[in-house]
C-alpha cells in the first residue's frame, strides 16, 4: 500500500491556505500602504523644501520669493501650489525653485526640483503669511488614510491645532481637483 494524500485532503488545504492568503491581503492592504509610503515621500520633499527656504533665508536674509533685502513684501499668499521650476512667486515675480536650486543659491538639486514639479507627483503648496516671526509652510493633499486622518484631527484641533500664521482656513477644507481636503502641513 503507498501513503500519500487524496485529492480531497490537497482541495482542502489549498483551500485553507487561499483564505489566509485573502486574510493577510486585506490585513496589509496594499493600495493603503503605498499611498502612505507617498504621503511619507512628500512629506519627506516639504521637510527638504522648508530646509532649503530656510538656508537660503538665513544666508540672504530674505527669502527666495523676495527680489532682495530690500524688498517689502515676505508674503506668500494663499497657499501655492508649486508647479514647475520657472513658476514665479510672491509680488516681486521671482522663479524661487530656480533660486533655490542651480540656477542661484544651489540650495536643492535640480533632480529633487524635477522630482517635486513633474506630472503625477502629489503637489506641495507653500505659504507664508508674511508677518515677522511667520514660519513659512509647505503642504500637501494627503492620500493614506492615516495622513487623511491625522490632517483632520489637527483640522478639528483634536491632535495638535492649526498655528495661527496659518490658519485653519487656509489648509482645512481646501478644494482641490473639486475634492475637499483638509491639507497636511510642515512644519
Amino acid at each position: 500500500m503507498k501513503k500519500g494524500f487524496t485529492l480531497i485532503e490537497l482541495l482542502i488545504v489549498i483551500a485553507v491556505l487561499g483564505i489566509l492568503a485573502v486574510a493577510v491581503l486585506s490585513a496589509i492592504n496594499p493600495i493603503e500602504q503605498i499611498n502612505r509610503s507617498r504621503d511619507t515621500g512628500s512629506r519627506s520633499d516639504a521637510e527638504q523644501l522648508l530646509g532649503g527656504v530656510d538656508r537660503y533665508y538665513a544666508s540672504a536674509g530674505y527669502y527666495p520669493w523676495q527680489s532682495s533685502g530690500s524688498s517689502t513684501n515676505a508674503s506668500l499668499t494663499p497657499l501655492t501650489e508649486i508647479t514647475t521650476k520657472t513658476q514665479t512667486f510672491g509680488t516681486d515675480g521671482v522663479a524661487m525653485l530656480t533660486e533655490l536650486s542651480s540656477g542661484g543659491s544651489a540650495e536643492l538639486k535640480d533632480s529633487f526640483v524635477t522630482r517635486i514639479t513633474s506630472t503625477g507627483y502629489n503637489n506641495l503648496y507653500i505659504y507664508n503669511r508674511g508677518t515677522p516671526g511667520d514660519s513659512t509652510y509647505v503642504c500637501f493633499n494627503p492620500k493614506s488614510s492615516a495622513f487623511m486622518k491625522e490632517a483632520t484631527e489637527r483640522c478639528a484641533g483634536t491632535n495638535g491645532t492649526i498655528p495661527t500664521d496659518l490658519g485653519n482656513a487656509t489648509v482645512c477644507d481646501v478644494t482641490i481637483g473639486g475634492k475637499v481636503v483638509n491639507m497636511s502641513c510642515l512644519p
